[in-house]
Protein backbone atom coordinates (compact mmCIF):
# COMPACT_ATOMS: atom_id res chain seq x y z
CA UNK A 1 0.00 0.00 0.00
CA UNK A 2 1.26 3.62 -0.03
CA UNK A 3 3.58 4.64 2.72
CA UNK A 4 1.79 5.19 5.97
CA UNK A 5 3.94 8.46 6.35
CA UNK A 6 2.49 10.12 3.67
CA UNK A 7 0.24 13.44 4.42
CA UNK A 8 -2.84 12.09 2.90
CA UNK A 9 -2.57 8.75 4.68
CA UNK A 10 -1.16 9.49 7.82
CA UNK A 11 -3.74 10.43 9.31
CA UNK A 12 -5.86 6.98 9.59
CA UNK A 13 -2.51 4.76 9.51
CA UNK A 14 -3.92 3.06 12.61
CA UNK A 15 -7.42 3.07 11.03
CA UNK A 16 -7.04 1.67 7.91
CA UNK A 17 -7.52 -1.90 8.41
CA UNK A 18 -9.59 -1.53 12.25
CA UNK A 19 -12.02 -3.80 10.90
CA UNK A 20 -10.15 -6.54 10.78
CA UNK A 21 -8.53 -5.83 14.46
CA UNK A 22 -11.54 -4.25 16.80
CA UNK A 23 -14.17 -6.62 16.99
CA UNK A 24 -15.03 -9.23 19.53
CA UNK A 25 -13.65 -12.60 19.50
CA UNK A 26 -15.03 -14.20 22.57
CA UNK A 27 -15.95 -17.50 20.61
CA UNK A 28 -12.48 -18.45 19.62
CA UNK A 29 -10.55 -20.94 21.57
CA UNK A 30 -6.36 -20.51 21.25
CA UNK A 31 -3.03 -22.42 22.01
CA UNK A 32 -2.55 -22.76 25.76
CA UNK A 33 -2.29 -19.21 26.83
CA UNK A 34 0.36 -17.68 29.70
CA UNK A 35 -0.93 -16.99 33.21
CA UNK A 36 1.51 -13.92 33.68
CA UNK A 37 0.53 -10.69 32.62
CA UNK A 38 2.47 -8.62 29.72
CA UNK A 39 4.76 -6.15 31.80
CA UNK A 40 4.28 -2.54 31.37
CA UNK A 41 7.26 -2.62 28.93
CA UNK A 42 5.07 -4.37 26.40
CA UNK A 43 5.15 -3.05 22.88
CA UNK A 44 8.11 -0.94 23.24
CA UNK A 45 10.35 -1.22 20.15
CA UNK A 46 13.33 -3.58 20.81
CA UNK A 47 16.54 -3.55 18.07
CA UNK A 48 18.46 -6.93 17.13
CA UNK A 49 21.70 -6.42 15.72
CA UNK A 50 22.90 -9.17 13.89
CA UNK A 51 26.56 -8.47 12.30
CA UNK A 52 26.84 -8.57 8.65
CA UNK A 53 23.49 -9.89 6.80
CA UNK A 54 24.05 -11.72 3.66
CA UNK A 55 21.52 -11.22 1.01
CA UNK A 56 19.97 -14.40 -1.39
CA UNK A 57 21.35 -11.98 -4.19
CA UNK A 58 25.24 -12.04 -2.97
CA UNK A 59 25.35 -8.64 -1.32
CA UNK A 60 25.95 -7.95 2.11
CA UNK A 61 24.05 -5.22 4.27
CA UNK A 62 26.88 -4.41 7.30
CA UNK A 63 25.77 -3.94 10.64
CA UNK A 64 22.35 -5.44 10.19
CA UNK A 65 19.95 -4.05 12.61
CA UNK A 66 16.02 -5.39 13.02
CA UNK A 67 13.61 -3.93 15.07
CA UNK A 68 10.65 -5.57 16.35
CA UNK A 69 7.51 -5.16 19.09
CA UNK A 70 6.21 -7.99 21.35
CA UNK A 71 3.08 -7.96 23.23
CA UNK A 72 1.53 -10.79 25.56
CA UNK A 73 3.59 -13.21 27.25
CA UNK A 74 5.34 -16.61 25.95
CA UNK A 75 3.68 -19.69 27.19
CA UNK A 76 5.50 -22.68 28.70
CA UNK A 77 5.38 -24.31 25.84
CA UNK A 78 6.74 -21.69 23.46
CA UNK A 79 3.05 -22.64 21.42
CA UNK A 80 1.49 -19.43 21.36
CA UNK A 81 3.88 -16.65 19.16
CA UNK A 82 2.39 -15.22 16.22
CA UNK A 83 4.78 -13.12 13.89
CA UNK A 84 3.11 -9.94 11.78
CA UNK A 85 5.76 -8.21 9.56
CA UNK A 86 5.24 -4.72 8.55
CA UNK A 87 3.29 -3.58 4.58
CA UNK A 88 5.31 -1.13 2.44
CA UNK A 89 6.58 1.64 4.22
CA UNK A 90 4.62 0.90 7.42
CA UNK A 91 6.65 0.15 10.55
CA UNK A 92 5.29 -1.94 13.88
CA UNK A 93 4.49 1.40 15.71
CA UNK A 94 1.66 1.47 12.98
CA UNK A 95 0.98 -2.18 14.13
CA UNK A 96 0.48 -1.68 17.64
CA UNK A 97 -2.97 -0.82 17.86
CA UNK A 98 -3.91 -4.36 15.91
CA UNK A 99 -3.31 -6.59 18.73
CA UNK A 100 -4.28 -6.39 22.66
CA UNK A 101 -7.23 -7.57 25.10
CA UNK A 102 -10.25 -9.13 23.30
CA UNK A 103 -8.77 -8.41 19.58
CA UNK A 104 -8.23 -10.83 16.90
CA UNK A 105 -4.40 -11.05 17.72
CA UNK A 106 -5.18 -11.59 21.67
CA UNK A 107 -2.37 -10.59 23.71
CA UNK A 108 -4.25 -12.47 26.52
CA UNK A 109 -3.95 -15.65 24.53
CA UNK A 110 -1.32 -15.20 22.00
CA UNK A 111 2.54 -13.31 21.93
CA UNK A 112 2.35 -11.41 19.44
CA UNK A 113 5.78 -10.26 17.32
CA UNK A 114 5.60 -7.14 14.99
CA UNK A 115 8.52 -7.42 12.94
CA UNK A 116 9.86 -3.84 10.78
CA UNK A 117 10.93 -5.08 6.82
CA UNK A 118 14.20 -4.33 5.78
CA UNK A 119 14.38 -0.52 4.24
CA UNK A 120 11.26 0.72 6.23
CA UNK A 121 13.06 3.17 8.47
CA UNK A 122 13.78 1.05 11.47
CA UNK A 123 15.76 -1.91 10.31
CA UNK A 124 18.51 -1.35 8.15
CA UNK A 125 17.73 0.84 5.48
CA UNK A 126 19.17 3.38 2.98
CA UNK A 127 17.80 5.95 5.22
CA UNK A 128 19.63 4.65 8.39
CA UNK A 129 22.81 2.95 7.28
CA UNK A 130 25.92 4.44 7.60
CA UNK A 131 27.94 2.23 6.05
CA UNK A 132 25.98 1.79 3.29
CA UNK A 133 23.57 4.96 3.03
CA UNK A 134 20.93 5.76 0.34
CA UNK A 135 21.20 4.23 -3.46
CA UNK A 136 24.48 2.62 -1.51
CA UNK A 137 22.44 0.39 -0.09
CA UNK A 138 22.09 -3.01 -1.82
CA UNK A 139 19.31 -4.71 -2.99
CA UNK A 140 16.67 -6.94 -1.41
CA UNK A 141 14.20 -9.00 -1.86
CA UNK A 142 10.87 -9.98 0.33
CA UNK A 143 13.19 -13.77 1.02
CA UNK A 144 15.71 -11.39 2.84
CA UNK A 145 12.88 -9.96 4.75
CA UNK A 146 11.87 -13.31 5.63
CA UNK A 147 15.16 -14.79 6.36
CA UNK A 148 16.10 -11.52 8.60
CA UNK A 149 12.46 -12.67 10.79
CA UNK A 150 13.54 -15.89 10.83
CA UNK A 151 16.84 -14.88 12.46
CA UNK A 152 14.96 -12.97 15.00
CA UNK A 153 12.61 -15.51 16.03
CA UNK A 154 15.00 -18.24 16.30
CA UNK A 155 18.10 -17.26 17.08
CA UNK A 156 17.05 -13.81 19.27
CA UNK A 157 13.84 -14.47 20.90
CA UNK A 158 14.88 -18.16 20.75
CA UNK A 159 11.32 -19.71 19.44
CA UNK A 160 11.74 -22.74 17.61
CA UNK A 161 8.51 -22.75 15.89
CA UNK A 162 5.35 -20.24 15.83
CA UNK A 163 1.83 -20.34 15.88
CA UNK A 164 0.84 -17.71 13.11
CA UNK A 165 2.31 -15.78 10.29
CA UNK A 166 -0.20 -12.82 9.56
CA UNK A 167 0.30 -9.64 7.76
CA UNK A 168 -1.45 -7.25 5.23
CA UNK A 169 -0.30 -6.02 2.10
CA UNK A 170 3.63 -6.17 1.91
CA UNK A 171 2.82 -8.15 4.90
CA UNK A 172 1.28 -10.34 3.34
CA UNK A 173 4.00 -11.34 0.41
CA UNK A 174 6.30 -12.20 3.51
CA UNK A 175 3.54 -14.46 4.65
CA UNK A 176 3.36 -16.12 1.08
CA UNK A 177 7.27 -16.28 1.60
CA UNK A 178 7.38 -17.70 4.93
CA UNK A 179 4.73 -20.02 4.55
CA UNK A 180 6.80 -21.91 1.16
CA UNK A 181 10.77 -20.90 2.48
CA UNK A 182 10.00 -22.66 5.95
CA UNK A 183 6.99 -24.75 5.54
CA UNK A 184 7.24 -26.02 9.07
CA UNK A 185 8.24 -23.35 10.67
CA UNK A 186 4.33 -22.09 11.89
CA UNK A 187 1.10 -23.83 12.04
CA UNK A 188 -1.26 -21.68 10.46
CA UNK A 189 -0.53 -18.74 7.38
CA UNK A 190 -2.85 -15.62 7.02
CA UNK A 191 -1.74 -13.73 4.01
CA UNK A 192 -4.36 -10.52 3.57
CA UNK A 193 -4.27 -8.83 0.55
CA UNK A 194 -0.78 -9.73 -0.29
CA UNK A 195 0.50 -11.81 -3.61
CA UNK A 196 2.65 -14.39 -3.95
CA UNK A 197 4.22 -13.16 -7.35
CA UNK A 198 3.51 -9.81 -8.78
CA UNK A 199 1.47 -9.21 -11.70
CA UNK A 200 2.49 -7.26 -14.92
CA UNK A 201 -0.65 -4.38 -13.60
CA UNK A 202 1.43 -4.44 -10.15
CA UNK A 203 4.76 -3.94 -11.58
CA UNK A 204 3.35 -1.07 -13.77
CA UNK A 205 2.23 0.56 -10.68
CA UNK A 206 5.67 0.15 -9.11
CA UNK A 207 7.70 0.91 -11.64
CA UNK A 208 5.58 4.18 -12.01
CA UNK A 209 6.12 5.59 -8.66
CA UNK A 210 9.99 4.34 -8.66
CA UNK A 211 9.51 6.74 -12.20
CA UNK A 212 8.25 9.58 -10.22
CA UNK A 213 10.71 10.07 -7.72
CA UNK A 214 13.72 9.73 -10.36
CA UNK A 215 12.19 12.14 -12.21
CA UNK A 216 12.37 14.63 -9.33
CA UNK A 217 15.05 17.22 -8.97
CA UNK A 218 16.40 15.63 -5.81
CA UNK A 219 17.01 12.36 -7.43
CA UNK A 220 20.47 14.13 -8.52
CA UNK A 221 21.24 10.82 -11.36
CA UNK A 222 21.08 8.35 -8.54
CA UNK A 223 22.56 9.91 -5.63
CA UNK A 224 20.02 11.49 -4.33
CA UNK A 225 20.17 15.07 -2.24
CA UNK A 226 17.85 17.50 -0.26
CA UNK A 227 13.96 17.21 -0.52
CA UNK A 228 11.94 15.60 -2.86
CA UNK A 229 8.71 17.45 -4.07
CA UNK A 230 6.74 17.05 -7.36
CA UNK A 231 8.19 13.56 -7.56
CA UNK A 232 7.07 12.88 -4.30
CA UNK A 233 3.68 14.22 -5.04
CA UNK A 234 3.10 11.96 -7.99
CA UNK A 235 4.41 8.76 -6.57
CA UNK A 236 1.88 9.69 -3.79
CA UNK A 237 -0.96 10.17 -6.52
CA UNK A 238 -0.39 7.33 -8.14
CA UNK A 239 -0.91 5.25 -5.24
CA UNK A 240 -3.73 7.36 -3.62
CA UNK A 241 -5.81 6.16 -7.65
CA UNK A 242 -4.69 2.43 -6.57
CA UNK A 243 -5.43 2.57 -3.03
CA UNK A 244 -9.29 2.13 -3.90
CA UNK A 245 -11.55 1.29 -6.61
CA UNK A 246 -12.56 4.31 -8.92
CA UNK A 247 -16.27 3.89 -7.51
CA UNK A 248 -14.83 4.58 -3.83
CA UNK A 249 -12.78 7.75 -4.93
CA UNK A 250 -16.02 8.55 -6.79
CA UNK A 251 -18.38 8.18 -3.93
CA UNK A 252 -16.41 10.03 -1.43
CA UNK A 253 -14.68 12.70 -3.27
CA UNK A 254 -17.28 14.87 -4.94
CA UNK A 255 -16.05 17.28 -8.08
CA UNK A 256 -16.18 20.65 -6.32
CA UNK A 257 -13.75 18.73 -3.13
CA UNK A 258 -11.54 17.12 -5.62
CA UNK A 259 -9.19 21.02 -5.15
CA UNK A 260 -8.49 20.59 -1.37
CA UNK A 261 -8.13 16.60 -1.93
CA UNK A 262 -5.80 17.16 -4.17
CA UNK A 263 -3.89 19.76 -2.46
CA UNK A 264 -2.98 17.21 0.71
CA UNK A 265 -1.72 15.09 -1.93
CA UNK A 266 0.47 18.01 -3.99
CA UNK A 267 1.72 18.80 -0.08
CA UNK A 268 4.03 15.52 -0.39
CA UNK A 269 7.43 15.65 0.52
CA UNK A 270 9.83 12.81 1.25
CA UNK A 271 13.73 13.38 2.69
CA UNK A 272 16.41 11.73 0.39
CA UNK A 273 16.29 8.68 2.87
CA UNK A 274 12.90 8.26 2.85
CA UNK A 275 12.61 7.91 -1.33
CA UNK A 276 15.53 5.71 -1.16
CA UNK A 277 13.71 3.32 1.34
CA UNK A 278 10.41 3.78 -1.48
CA UNK A 279 12.13 2.49 -4.07
CA UNK A 280 14.17 -0.26 -2.54
CA UNK A 281 11.52 -1.40 -0.93
CA UNK A 282 8.94 -1.46 -4.39
CA UNK A 283 12.26 -2.93 -5.86
CA UNK A 284 11.99 -6.03 -3.48
CA UNK A 285 8.15 -6.16 -4.08
CA UNK A 286 8.52 -6.71 -8.04
CA UNK A 287 10.82 -9.71 -7.97
CA UNK A 288 8.91 -11.24 -5.81
CA UNK A 289 7.86 -14.67 -7.28
CA UNK A 290 7.81 -17.61 -5.69
CA UNK A 291 7.60 -19.73 -7.86
CA UNK A 292 10.61 -18.76 -10.31
CA UNK A 293 12.32 -18.78 -6.40
CA UNK A 294 11.97 -22.48 -6.31
CA UNK A 295 12.69 -23.01 -10.17
CA UNK A 296 8.94 -24.22 -11.17
CA UNK A 297 5.27 -22.80 -11.30
CA UNK A 298 3.24 -21.30 -8.68
CA UNK A 299 1.36 -24.02 -8.18
CA UNK A 300 4.47 -26.33 -7.23
CA UNK A 301 5.46 -23.25 -4.70
CA UNK A 302 1.89 -23.76 -3.49
CA UNK A 303 2.39 -27.77 -2.76
CA UNK A 304 5.52 -26.66 0.09
CA UNK A 305 3.43 -25.28 2.42
CA UNK A 306 2.71 -27.60 5.05
CA UNK A 307 0.56 -24.75 7.49
CA UNK A 308 -3.32 -24.29 7.44
CA UNK A 309 -3.34 -20.77 5.06
CA UNK A 310 -6.69 -18.62 4.89
CA UNK A 311 -6.17 -15.83 1.76
CA UNK A 312 -7.43 -13.18 2.01
CA UNK A 313 -8.30 -10.88 -0.64
CA UNK A 314 -10.33 -7.95 -2.13
CA UNK A 315 -12.14 -8.67 -5.61
CA UNK A 316 -11.95 -4.84 -5.86
CA UNK A 317 -8.07 -4.49 -5.18
CA UNK A 318 -6.24 -2.15 -7.39
CA UNK A 319 -3.03 -2.06 -5.52
CA UNK A 320 -2.30 -5.79 -5.45
CA UNK A 321 -3.46 -7.71 -7.86
CA UNK A 322 -4.99 -10.94 -6.29
CA UNK A 323 -4.93 -13.97 -8.85
CA UNK A 324 -1.91 -14.93 -7.76
CA UNK A 325 -3.35 -15.24 -4.42
CA UNK A 326 -6.60 -16.92 -5.47
CA UNK A 327 -4.52 -19.35 -7.71
CA UNK A 328 -2.17 -20.05 -4.61
CA UNK A 329 -5.24 -20.64 -2.85
CA UNK A 330 -7.08 -22.78 -5.14
CA UNK A 331 -3.67 -24.95 -5.76
CA UNK A 332 -3.65 -26.37 -1.99
CA UNK A 333 -7.41 -26.26 -1.30
CA UNK A 334 -7.16 -23.00 1.24
CA UNK A 335 -10.30 -21.38 2.22
CA UNK A 336 -10.45 -17.75 0.71
CA UNK A 337 -11.64 -14.90 2.23
CA UNK A 338 -12.99 -12.37 -0.45
CA UNK A 339 -14.05 -8.78 0.98
CA UNK A 340 -16.36 -7.16 -1.89
CA UNK A 341 -16.14 -3.61 -1.38
CA UNK A 342 -15.07 -0.59 -3.07
CA UNK A 343 -12.46 0.48 -0.77
CA UNK A 344 -10.61 -1.99 -2.72
CA UNK A 345 -6.92 -2.58 -0.72
CA UNK A 346 -8.39 -1.01 2.40
CA UNK A 347 -11.69 -3.27 2.16
CA UNK A 348 -11.02 -4.74 5.41
CA UNK A 349 -11.56 -1.66 6.79
CA UNK A 350 -15.04 -1.91 5.43
CA UNK A 351 -16.00 -5.06 5.99
CA UNK A 352 -14.82 -7.12 9.36
CA UNK A 353 -13.07 -9.68 8.67
CA UNK A 354 -12.59 -9.81 11.84
CA UNK A 355 -13.99 -12.71 13.74
CA UNK A 356 -13.79 -15.15 10.74
CA UNK A 357 -9.22 -14.81 10.99
CA UNK A 358 -9.96 -15.54 14.69
CA UNK A 359 -11.72 -18.13 14.12
CA UNK A 360 -9.19 -19.79 11.86
CA UNK A 361 -6.21 -18.62 14.32
CA UNK A 362 -7.72 -21.05 16.88
CA UNK A 363 -9.55 -23.75 14.48
CA UNK A 364 -8.55 -23.53 11.09
CA UNK A 365 -11.07 -26.68 10.01
CA UNK A 366 -13.71 -24.51 11.17
CA UNK A 367 -13.53 -21.33 8.21
CA UNK A 368 -13.71 -22.39 4.55
CA UNK A 369 -14.26 -20.20 1.56
CA UNK A 370 -16.42 -17.50 1.83
CA UNK A 371 -17.99 -13.77 -0.04
CA UNK A 372 -18.15 -10.84 2.46
CA UNK A 373 -20.11 -8.01 1.05
CA UNK A 374 -19.98 -4.08 1.43
CA UNK A 375 -22.02 -1.75 1.22
CA UNK A 376 -22.79 0.49 -2.44
CA UNK A 377 -19.95 2.72 -2.43
CA UNK A 378 -17.62 1.75 0.85
CA UNK A 379 -16.99 3.88 4.06
CA UNK A 380 -13.74 3.40 5.23
CA UNK A 381 -13.45 5.32 8.31
CA UNK A 382 -10.63 7.99 8.58
CA UNK A 383 -10.89 7.75 4.41
CA UNK A 384 -13.92 10.55 3.78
Amino acid sequence: MPDMKSPLLQSFASVAFAGILFVSSARAQAPPAATEPATPETGALQLARLGDFKLRGGDVIHDFTIGYRTLGTLNAAKSNAILWPTWLGGTTHDLLTFAGPNNVVDTGKYFVIFADAIGDGVSSSPSNSSAQPLMKFPSFNIRDMVESQYLLVAQVLHIPHLHAVMGISMGGMQTFEWAVSHPDFMDIAIPMYGSPQLTSYDDLLWTAQIMALQLDPAWNHGAPTGTFTRGAALEEEIGVMGLTSPAYRVAHTKSGEFGSFSGVILSTTLTAGEAANHIRQRQAMMGLDVGAEFGDTLEYAAKRVHAKMLVVVSSEDHLVNPTPAIEFANAIGAPILTLDSACGHLSLSCISAGPIVAQFLADPSSVKTETLHDVPGGSAPGLE
